[in-house]
């Protein structure tokens, strides 16, 4: 696989992460926490999507790196929230511990990317 190819299937993986957010925020309870704790991860849990989109059309490296750095800290803010609607009993574990599995993969392999993208911006 190819890097067009491998950007390519990061997008799709991506935006399904996003499309399995929607669904997650759909199912929260119509209470104080589930909405404020909804509209966050709405928007860190989208945003992971739209910032990767947005850094495969870098004109430089160093636009790269900026734009990546923003999906690694949307996607550690998603990680986040997800761990909180367990942890306070908001929603189950079990009904989010696959989306929280995708969310720290999607995290481990943006923040590799940026490593390596800083390791060779020296190069």
């Amino acid at each position: 696989m190819n890097m067009l190819d491998k950007a390519e299937a990061m997008k799709l993986r991506t935006k399904q992460f996003a499309i399995r957010i929607v669904g997650v925020v759909r199912s929260l309870p119509r209470t104080r926490e589930g909405d404020v704790i909804g509209k966050q991860l709405l928007r860190c849990g989208t945003a992971v999507a739209a910032n990767y989109r947005a850094l495969c059309r870098s004109r430089s490296h160093a636009e790269f790196i900026s734009k990546m750095n923003v999906v690694v800290e949307e996607a550690d803010e998603t990680v986040f929230w997800l761990e909180l609607l367990t942890d306070t009993g908001v929603l189950s574990a079990e009904k989010l511990s696959l989306l929280l599995k995708e969310a720290n993969e999607l995290l481990a392999i943006c923040a590799a990317s940026l490593r390596t993208a800083k390791h060779n911006k020296g190069a």
